[in-house]
């Protein structure tokens, strides 16, 4: 999708990747679609297991019962409402956790153990990172012009498989992440060289409060230029004029990327810039704005 007012306010062209249209409202199917195809029979009929705070638990939970397999999800308590109840209607089994990563993590490896189900890492299982590149790739098969990408970073899969189709069919083109300051491990693992971890998560985005992955970081170490950081303030006024402008529902997640190019217009100003809308999976009983 494109907006004539937005690339007029912003001075740039703007070129919207839209996967809050995906089946499970987000471009995790992607990723757990593809992961689901690469299982042998024998995983199979053990099913899956994954951990997340909502659209990988859903994408995982389609993905697998739409081939006929089990999926159970390890799920925080703070996981919005609205993402629970689609996990548990696309056939997923939820099991509740304490709303941190270590006791997800922790809860799935006890069911792995359990069950002997194939584990799906929602940001570092590497068939996880080339099915969500997909989206990044389809943009460029529509728009070879694009002179940056700009893509959420939470956990690193979305980010990771972007940049690898920005590599492969960009021409030149580069990937660029946002990433909330609150939550900004990302940011801070490209300036140290090793993976950082955060001492909070309070940030709006739900999405992106996971840290990098051992697959997924060396691959943003190569491939990714530079990573933006955003205060709350900025995502939700963000948020607040994608609804208002494009007329479509994004999750806070989708809006980072938005207000990384509106705080940086010296970077963008007069570029093609491809985005990735990374879901609209948001409890509307709970808007920002």
């Amino acid at each position: 999708m494109t907006s004539r007012s937005l690339n007029k306010e912003f001075g740039a062209e703007l070129f919207f990747k839209c996967e809050n249209f995906q089946r499970a409202g987000s471009f995790k199917i992607r990723g757990a679609s593809h992961a689901v195809e690469c299982l042998s029979d024998e995983q199979r009929k053990k099913g899956v297991v994954a951990h997340s705070s909502g659209n990988f638990a859903q994408a995982v939970s389609l993905a697998a019962t739409s081939i006929g397999i089990d999926a159970c999800i390890a799920m925080p308590s703070s996981a919005p409402k609205v993402k629970m109840d689609a996990t548990a209607a696309y056939g997923g089994e939820i099991v509740v956790t304490e709303p941190t990563a270590e006791a997800r993590e922790e809860m799935a490896d006890q069911i792995v153990a359990q069950r002997g189900s194939a584990f799906l890492h929602p940001s570092n299982d590497v068939n996880v990172i080339l099915g969500q590149g997909t989206a990044a790739m389809e943009l460029f098969e529509e728009q070879q012009t694009l002179d940056h990408l700009v893509v959420p970073v939470g956990g690193g899969g979305l980010i990771g498989g972007s940049s690898l189709a920005t590599h492969f069919f960009g021409q030149g083109c580069t990937t660029i992440g946002a990433e909330p300051l609150a939550v900004d491990d990302a940011y801070r693992s490209l300036q140290s060289g090793k993976i950082e971890f955060n001492e909070t998560a309070d940030t709006i985005c739900d999405g992106l409060k996971t840290f990098l992955g051992d697959n997924n970081f060396p691959i943003i170490q190569k491939h990714v230029d530079q990573i933006i950081r955003v205060d709350e303030s900025s995502i939700i006024d963000a948020m607040k004029l994608i609804w208002q402008r494009m007329k479509i529902i994004v999750e806070p997640s989708s809006a980072v990327p938005v207000a990384a190019i509106r705080c940086n217009p010296d970077l963008f100003e007069g570029k093609q810039v491809g985005i990735i809308i990374s879901g609209g999976n948001v409890d509307l009983e709970n808007l920002p704005f």
